[in-house]
């Protein structure tokens, strides 16, 4: 289990056999009926405390920073999407980075890719540098530059996979074995492929991260992180460490995650199908430079993500000849794709992310070229999306 027993009102479920199938774990996993009511859907515990037979005698829950039987069930079902034995829920993908932070301890040393999401960028340089972990950026498609990075006092190897905003792919395999030659734990942001396209503790990765407001939510009505892992040790650390800094969902926040994720695998191929679509189609179009989707054999790690991933995911990113004027031009041109930060929803969303997501690393080895436009691809029609790119570009 990856937390307290369930209390009693809840129904105990077996997990899910190993031979089940991912769609049907989405469903299942950690949701059983309610034993009371035979309500189908696990309910909303909407509660901040629960009541104790006696002094220090309770039903496996307490108080719900500590625990809330609707975030089990959460934590259950995305434990059992990335193959791994404990998950873990919080209130932010920025609170689930910070709380395995608080892993580590002042002149520990973590390498991290260097190409990250803004706000991690910002939450490693300009918070957790202060209090004495040190950092250094460096390109992990580059394994001789990855080992070189290393040093006696590194404890973490940090990446994500694909990228943000660059769409590098990093070979989660051989990042894992390298570290793991010297005893230095691997965690993964997972956000842009999700679990149903890419696990990377499959793939020897120790840890996973996962922003849970992006694809495993779907909707754009949620925010939230969560962490999985395998490892007793890290995971027993872990879950004190959730329950001491309290960067926790809300009941009601877990639920809508919960609901989100049993529709993850049919979403998952749908935006992939409509972005290869797009990607294909976008390099043929004359004002684009460049396009990243590691879907396109052009990708410099193409053959990774097919070892790795299932399908390619719904994130796209392009440069445009006409540099920072023709992106945030373009970007505000769009009728379907909603000019937003964010990514993952069933809705399409574009952004220019040296002027919004990653205004943080600007001035930074990790600056962002301007002319780079980040679109999340949704599961509206593909025609309809490359027809509202097209008169974007016309207007160029």
């Amino acid at each position: 289990m990856t937390s307290a027993a369930p209390i009693i009102l809840l129904a105990m479920k077996t997990a899910p056999a190993p031979d089940l199938q991912f769609e049907t774990r989405a469903i299942h996993a950690g949701q059983a009926p309610d034993l009371m009511t035979g309500a189908v859907i696990p309910p909303v515990y909407q509660t901040a405390t629960f009541a104790q037979r006696a002094v220090g005698e309770h039903q496996g829950y307490d108080y719900a920073r500590t625990d809330n039987p609707t975030r089990t069930a959460l934590q259950e079902c995305l434990a059992s999407l990335e193959g791994g034995r404990f998950g873990l829920a919080f209130s932010s993908g920025m609170g689930a980075i910070t709380t395995f932070m608080l892993y580590f301890q002042r002149g520990d040393h973590i390498v991290v890719a260097d190409d990250v999401y803004g706000g991690t960028y910002r939450l490693f340089q300009r918070v957790f540098a202060d209090f004495g972990l040190e950092f250094s950026f460096v390109d992990m498609t580059d394994l001789a530059a990855t080992r070189a990075a290393i040093r006696p006092n590194t404890r973490l190897v940090w990446m994500e996979t694909p990228t943000n905003p660059l769409l590098k792919v990093i070979d989660i395999a051989a990042i894992s074995a390298l570290a793991h030659e010297r005893k230095i734990l691997v965690g993964v942001d997972n956000t842009f492929a999700s679990p149903y396209l890419q696990r990377p503790l499959d793939h020897g990765a120790d840890l996973v991260m996962h922003s849970t407001t992006k694809y495993l939510g779907g909707h754009s009505d949620v925010v939230g992180g969560a962490l999985v892992t395998s490892n007793v040790s890290l995971y027993e650390r872990l879950k004190f460490l959730q329950n001491a800094a309290g960067a926790v969902p809300g009941a009601w926040d877990a639920w809508l995650v919960l609901r989100g994720v049993k529709t993850l695998a049919l979403r998952m191929e749908r935006h992939s199908q409509n972005a290869l679509q797009i990607a294909q189609w976008l390099q043929q179009q004359p004002h684009i430079k460049q396009v990243m989707y590691p879907g396109l054999p052009s990708h410099p790690q193409y053959q990774i993500a097919c070892k790795q991933m299932r399908a390619f995911g719904g994130m796209i990113s392009f440069i445009l000849h006409g540099g920072k004027a023709a992106a945030e031009k373009m970007a505000a041109s769009t009728n379907i794709f909603t000019l937003a930060e964010s990514l993952g929803g069933v809705e399409s969303l574009i952004e220019v992310p040296a002027a919004m997501t990653h205004q943080s690393v600007a001035n930074s080895p990790l600056e962002v070229d301007p002319g780079l436009v980040r679109i999340s691809v949704g599961i509206e029609h593909v025609n309809d999306l490359m027809a509202d790119l097209d008169q974007a570009l016309e207007n160029l």
